[in-house]
């Protein structure tokens, strides 16, 4: 039996001023109809002796320890820049001259 009318979709897509077709409405009836379904199934299924999970598989530490590796010198970084001042890579200004 639906718990979701069509006179309720087309209310609902009037307070939030979408303009929907007869068939539109009749779509999103049955859409929304099966969503309900499909969430009434859930709690059905659900009991208060399952803990509430956010992910199937417990996680444990996913960071890798941090290690120093070779990084690139200043020279190394800079050689290929358009522009570089004082050691660092010179930009445009993106913003206005309000700052």
């Amino acid at each position: 039996m639906s718990e979701i009318s069509e006179e309720q979709v087309a209310h609902l897509a009037n307070l939030a001023r979408i303009a929907l077709t007869p068939e539109e409405i009749s779509s999103l009836t049955t859409e929304l109809d099966q969503i309900v379904d499909s969430i009434a199934k859930v709690q059905k299924v659900a009991t208060d002796d399952v803990p509430a999970t956010s992910h199937p598989v417990p996680l444990s530490n996913v960071f890798r320890d941090d290690v120093v590796g070779d990084t690139l010198t200043i020279e190394q970084a800079l050689q290929n820049a358009p522009e570089q001042a004082d050691n660092r890579f010179k930009v445009s200004a993106i913003l206005g001259e309000e700052q």
